[in-house]
């Protein structure tokens, strides 16, 4: 958890629950909530004119999102919806401020979360530039493991789905898979029951 849960709904947190595919906000909307995954996976994503879907993140249980539009008077950039079934913390905007104003432990903690974000953001606008497709989804796949799992040499299960990783790499689904593929024969990730584990 970014903010302790306890702290939240002592400031008057409140829980919301969002089926699949439910928006959470939409692109273009005025931020008014700080939002903290207790259960479920949220994506935050924009749609091209051709409907070609932009994936920024995928975030689980523990992630808060939208946090960072809280710090000034701008418009959401991308939409938030639930990819499955959601668990939500929500707290108001000047209550959420007023927070990190009183609590240190928060406040740090929030800097960490800003910080983690500005840096992956850094690492795939960088990895989008590369022309080489797999290592633009080693990358992903570097910073997605480093980020949600302890052990960093342990192989562990990617939760993205082909689709996914194409969205967030901005790479045809196509591509995708079939340098997945190439990325097994190279021992570089292994593939079970058409899991990715890396």
């Amino acid at each position: 958890m970014i903010i302790n849960e306890n702290l939240l709904i002592g400031h008057g947190a409140q829980y919301v629950e969002y089926e699949i595919n439910q928006t959470i906000f939409e692109e273009g909307s005025t931020p008014k909530f700080y939002y903290q995954i207790v259960e479920g996976i949220v994506e935050l994503n924009n749609y091209q004119e051709e409907g070609k879907e932009f994936t920024h993140n995928i975030l689980s249980s523990g992630q808060c999102f939208g946090e960072s539009l809280l710090f000034n008077e701008k418009p959401y950039p991308m939409a938030a919806v639930a990819q499955t079934p959601c668990k939500i913390l929500r707290l108001s905007k000047s209550i959420f401020l007023n927070l990190l104003q009183q609590n240190t432990e928060a406040s740090l903690n929030m800097f960490k979360c800003l910080a983690d974000r500005l840096y992956y953001k850094c690492i795939m606008l960088f990895n989008i530039s590369s022309h080489n497709p797999s290592q633009q989804l080693k990358t992903l796949m570097d910073y997605y493991h480093d980020y949600n799992f302890s052990d960093a040499h342990k192989s562990n299960k990617i939760p993205l789905t082909r689709r996914q990783l194409a969205n967030l790499t901005g790479l045809r689904v196509e591509t995708v898979i079939r340098t997945v593929k190439k990325m097994e024969k190279d021992h570089i990730l292994k593939i079970e029951n058409g899991k990715i584990y890396y």
